[in-house]
């Protein structure tokens, strides 16, 4: 995986720092992961007790989410029958066509 990818692995040895470390440097931290990419995993009392991400990070980690829900949804509908014939799918994206060229 690339150097964006949310599911790079933790280095142990750097990628973990108890939060009284972290609140001393915070802002060597900040730069730290953004500039790694890679997040940082924040201990108290010597368990997880968050991750820091980058921006970038973040918002990849919020768009799988978003596609593995839709994916989901539409499982669940493929499951309960809720789906459309080819024929369907082609007339409604003609009516579709027609409602927004009339609308031009």
């Amino acid at each position: 995986m690339g150097h964006n990818s949310v599911y790079m692995q933790i280095k142990t040895s750097k990628n973990i720092v108890p939060v009284s470390d972290f609140k001393a440097l915070a802002s060597d931290w900040l730069r730290r992961v953004a500039a790694s990419g890679q997040p940082l995993v924040i201990t108290q009392h010597g368990k997880a007790a968050g991750v820091l991400l980058s921006p970038e990070a973040f918002d990849q980690l919020m768009e799988q989410t978003r596609f593995l829900g839709a994916v989901q949804e539409g499982l669940t509908q493929a499951a309960a029958g809720d789906v459309l014939s080819t024929e369907e799918v082609f007339d409604r994206l003609e009516q579709n066509i027609s409602s927004v060229e009339s609308n031009s």
